[in-house]
């Protein structure tokens, strides 16, 4: 009976203890919401918004309480939403004077998302403002946003990361061998060359002649980019590249003309002064990207809504691939369309896509959805750093297509892999089996063989079949006979100034383009844009989230480039078996 008591008691105290802390994270949310105004924050005149670049680049930032209680941006990721619309509300703020940029390890999700940014940082330059850049060093793709800074500053001891592109797919076909594992392939289209990752130890012709195009045209963006900001041949910035200058001496970075100077933090922080025409022993009034997004803003005329979708396309959330990462997850999009659809407040809809595509037959019920919401308002496609195969699938039924130059796109083709184990099994497992059927092809699907020549036909024919619709649905989308789309299909990747000559995309341009692009085909003169679908509050995601999405972030930054090898290899049988989708690893650097 002492015991048990005993027990009682050390339950009610543990109870009591964890509605003490619950009570102390709500107040300190409280707290920490007031101190920064509840998006009313004020800026002081002469300030200057601190652009700090290091972590990972996401299309949006996962919320996480704990840096929310501590006034920080993000979670462990940065939103480039969050990049693009501080960037903007600091050029409409007649208080704000300049940008200041920290350069840090930073890992965008593509060129196109630095595209965006730095196309951005143009802009807001182009109003009369400044912006200066700072790094101890500068990854290739960090370098190209800042290059367009009217400074750029290096630490003396640091250095640019200058060497071109390259794509090295990877081949697990030996290594599946090894445990008696065989893909069999059902496909459509030469240049769909995902499959290739696990059928074959090399890249075909059609895909190397393709890799090579996209490679070389994301290259010539970034070289154009950098020759105009800095004042510096091509010729000379590939000469650099192809002599590797990441590992020259300092000083000659301020010969080529890539910084304006080699300072330390401190002395960089002089320069900012000067520009704002500070004394020496003046502070500088600055913020944060997150204390730009806190300031005063008023929502005037009709409401855009800006819906994202982001990330592998499944057919549902049941197949437990939500805690790896964002996807656009068939069941969930279409409930939102529908919502988005009957909300008379949304007068048009700009669909933000990032996706190498997925499910072929997610990608068919979301292209249906955006039919039925096409009917009520304007649909607009704005194309992030992919929008390929069903990431196309998805958009080319929209009013209007908007890819930044840099976007991978097309890849108008399907494929169906479905592993053959039966080595693994009978010959080094020693499992035996047996059948009795009632007819001939009962056994279909079995793990005790691979699919014979018959089955594979039936599959082949499947397959072709889910090819032909997504041909039809892109000649429709995009008012182009078969033949024309069949042309510029057969799994062809398309860069996205590439897909705009042959009319698989409208316009080049961000985000912006594809909300004005909305505003004008909704005949709108006034407008703001909001975002869906609605993000996890702190409390939200405090309880659902807990303490590992911190580390999903932390073993994601840890592994780097192995990073999607890893979630791809864990998430394998998860995989509906008939995808439309671009390489699962593109591996470039």
């Amino acid at each position: 009976m002492k015991e048990f008591f005993k027990m009682v008691f050390a339950t009610m105290v543990g109870m009591l203890l964890f509605g003490l802390v619950m009570t102390i994270l709500g107040v300190m949310c409280l707290v920490g919401m007031v101190a920064s105004g509840s998006g009313t924050r004020g800026v002081e005149s002469n300030s200057v918004m601190v652009m700090n670049l290091s972590g990972l680049l996401d299309e949006r930032s996962e919320s996480s309480p704990l840096p929310q209680l501590l006034g920080q941006a993000g979670g462990g990721s940065i939103g480039l939403d969050e990049v693009l619309t501080s960037i903007r509300r600091a050029k409409e703020n007649e208080d704000v004077k300049g940008i200041y940029i920290e350069a840090g390890l930073f890992d965008a999700d593509s060129y196109a998302s630095i595209q965006a940014i730095r196309n951005a940082l143009a802009d807001f330059r182009k109003s009369g403002k400044w912006v200066i850049a700072y790094g101890d060093t500068y990854t290739q793709s960090t370098y190209y946003l800042a290059s367009v800074a009217d400074k750029v500053y290096l630490n003396p001891l640091g250095q640019i990361d200058w060497h071109g592109l390259a794509a090295e797919p990877m081949f697990l076909k030996d290594v599946l061998a090894k445990f008696g594992v065989k893909m069999q392939l059902s496909k459509v289209g030469a240049y769909k060359s995902a499959p290739e990752m696990f059928t074959a130890d090399k890249m075909s012709d059609e895909n190397r002649e393709q890799v090579t195009a996209y490679i070389t045209g994301i290259w010539q963006n970034i070289l154009k980019g950098v020759s105009e900001s800095r004042k510096i041949s091509v010729d000379s910035l590939n000469a650099w590249a192809d002599r590797l200058i990441t590992f020259d001496d300092p000083q000659n970075y301020v010969k080529y003309k890539l910084v304006d100077g080699l300072m330390y933090t401190d002395e960089v922080k002089k320069v900012v002064k000067k520009q704002m025409q500070l004394n020496e022993d003046d502070r500088i009034p600055r913020l944060s990207m997150l204390e730009m997004l806190q300031t005063k803003h008023k929502n005037e005329g009709e409401q855009i809504a800006v819906y994202y979708a982001y990330g592998d396309i499944v057919d549902g959330d049941a197949q437990g691939m939500l805690s790896q990462g964002n996807v656009i997850d068939a069941q969930s999009v279409c409930k939102d369309l529908e919502q988005l659809a009957n909300d008379d407040e949304v007068k048009a809809v700009v669909l933000r896509i990032n996706s190498g595509g997925g499910s072929a037959y997610a990608s068919e019920q979301i292209w249906h959805q955006l039919e039925v919401l096409k009917v009520k308002k304007p649909v607009v496609v704005s194309m992030g750093g992919m929008a390929a195969s069903g990431g196309y699938y998805i958009s080319c039924g929209a009013n209007w297509i908007v890819a930044e130059p840099t976007t991978l796109t097309g890849s108008i083709g399907i494929f169906g892999m479905f592993p053959d184990a039966s080595q693994l099994l009978t010959e080094k497992l020693g499992v035996k089996f047996d059948e009795v059927k009632t007819n001939k092809n009962s056994g279909f699907g079995t793990r005790a063989r691979p699919l014979n020549a018959e089955e594979m036909s039936y599959l082949d024919h499947y397959v072709d079949r889910g090819y032909k619709l997504f041909r039809q649905r892109v000649a429709d989308g995009r008012k182009l006979p078969v033949d024309s789309v069949e042309k510029i299909a057969q799994g062809h990747v398309w860069l996205g100034q590439d897909a705009h000559k042959i009319k698989l995309v409208d316009e080049l341009g961000g985000l912006d383009v594809a909300v004005k692009k909305a505003a004008e085909l909704a005949k709108l003169a006034e407008y703001h844009t909001r975002s869906y679908p609605s993000q996890k509050d702190w409390f939200e995601a405090l309880l659902s989230d807990g303490v590992s999405g911190s580390y999903l972030d932390e073993y994601r930054a840890a592994l780097g480039d192995y990073w999607q090898m890893f979630t791809l290899l864990k998430n394998m049988n998860m995989h509906n078996a008939i995808q439309a989708r671009i390489p699962y690893y593109m591996n470039i650097r």
